[in-house]
């Protein structure tokens, strides 16, 4: 079932409207979070509520309740959807105003909750592994005060997305102007290489997923080490393995870039090893993805 609580009030998610002045439609200009359930529950719910105040202040938008009142809405829109498993978006714009870029011609910010089925990824990618492209493009907060903020200008990952379904592939790289591979255009991205787990540093203005980090502690719990360094094409194409991640995804093994196989071209047996710690840490029921 489909929940949409806006500013706080349940909405008819066939009805529910935003004024067309709203900064959000505009021009993009405002934060989200996706978070995801795990038996009914939403998986690191706070850590989400965080990184939302986060991205807000580093974009100067006030958050217009408490981030504990909008986790409250989030449980609360989970609860009336009664979904086996739900997909939650947290939406925060700037508000509405006057036509024109400055900030401060916003006012009565909007908060709106997503709460839909989780529809997870194929079992066959995570029995096989799936493609990627390598893009070099800018991000929307790259080289701003911004940088690392979840904002909601997504144009550079969804023309990336149609580069790599024109070449039939899952998610897109993001290389950038160093020759550094960062982040995925709506993941993070992971190494393996002789039994090190490596990922792009935060410092280098990726987006600090929350899957991300949790993976991070899965894999130390497993003594496996974690090196946070930039890696380039030639250190992805010279991995033993590759991976992404994200909320709803979790993890999903890259088995090729740009048709080049990684290792062997098939899901390799330290990413399986992570994904089985990170679900278990999640209390996440049922069978393994691939199984």
């Amino acid at each position: 079932m489909k929940i949409v609580l806006l500013n706080g009030e349940l909405t008819d998610p066939g009805r529910a409207s935003i004024s067309v002045y709203d900064r959000g439609f505009l021009y993009g200009d405002s934060v989200f979070e996706t978070v995801r359930t795990y038996g009914g529950a939403p998986y690191a719910l706070d850590e989400h509520m965080q990184r939302l105040g986060r991205s807000a202040e580093r974009v100067h938008i006030r958050l217009p309740v408490a981030a504990e009142v909008i986790a409250d809405e989030v449980k609360k829109a989970i609860s009336l959807a009664s979904n086996p498993e739900s997909y939650v978006r947290v939406m925060v714009t700037r508000g509405t105003g006057p036509m024109g870029l400055d900030p401060d011609l916003a006012e009565n910010p909007s908060r709106i909750v997503f709460v839909e089925p989780l529809v997870a990824p194929p079992r066959e990618s995570y029995q096989r592994g799936i493609d990627a492209i390598l893009v070099r493009t800018a991000r929307a907060a790259d080289a701003t005060a911004a940088a690392g903020a979840k904002v909601a200008n997504y144009l550079s990952s969804l023309l990336a997305i149609r580069d790599a379904k024109r070449a039939g592939a899952s998610e897109a790289l993001f290389v950038d102007g160093k020759g550094r591979v960062l982040e995925g255009a709506s993941s993070n991205v992971f190494t393996v290489t002789r039994g090190r787990l490596v990922t792009a540093p935060e410092e280098s203005g990726i987006l600090a997923g929350i899957t991300r980090a949790h993976l991070i502690r899965a894999a130390t719990r497993l003594g496996i080490e974690v090196v946070p360094r930039a890696f380039t094409e030639a250190d992805l194409f010279a991995a033993d393995e590759a991976f992404i991640s994200s909320s709803i995804r979790e993890m999903l093994p890259v088995v090729r870039v740009n048709g080049r196989a990684i290792g062997p071209g098939v899901p390799g047996p330290l990413t399986r090893r992570i994904h089985e710690e990170f679900r278990a840490g999640a209390g996440a029921p049922g069978p393994l993805p691939w199984q």
